[in-house]
């Protein structure tokens, strides 16, 4: 009885699991549509098969647009970004693509005449998101099978 019921508890745990991994995918694509809309920039569509998610880290949308033009979008537990899909052929290397870019960005900043603490708070977090970026860029065990790689 009691393995039945250790059963039935992982089973729900796994259900739970799931549904929370579906609702945090589902709200990264809402914040990567709202982010591209606040540009002025009108979402249709995601490539599902070229985009990846890797919860509750990131996600790394390819999204058409109403005029026809793609771009990669990027949300999670990181700033919101976004480049034209023509920079990056994969999911993967539009990932490395925004880590190279984030810390030319965080050097700007840095470098400016007058920074003050919010933007080195900024400049750090682009730092430390986008090492973290290269890291699971560099791991290719994330990679395999996605057609996103």
């Amino acid at each position: 009885m009691s393995e039945q019921l250790t059963q039935t508890q992982q089973q729900e745990q796994q259900a739970l699991a799931e549904q929370q991994r579906a609702e945090w995918v589902r709200n990264q694509y809402q914040a990567a549509n709202r982010y591209l809309a606040g540009l002025g920039i009108v979402p249709d569509n995601v490539a599902v098969t070229e985009s990846c998610y890797l919860p509750p880290l990131v996600a790394l949308w390819k999204l058409n647009t109403r005029d026809k033009k793609s771009y990669w979008v990027i949300s999670g537990d990181l700033p919101t970004d976004h480049m034209p899909y023509s920079a990056a052929a994969t999911a993967r290397d539009a990932m490395r693509s925004f880590s190279l870019n984030w810390q030319l960005k965080a050097e700007k900043i840095v470098t400016s005449e007058s920074i003050d603490k919010t933007q080195q708070d900024f400049a750090n977090l682009l730092v430390a998101r986008a090492q973290g970026l290269y890291e699971l860029f560099e791991d290719d065990s994330l990679w395999q099978g996605q057609s996103g790689a």
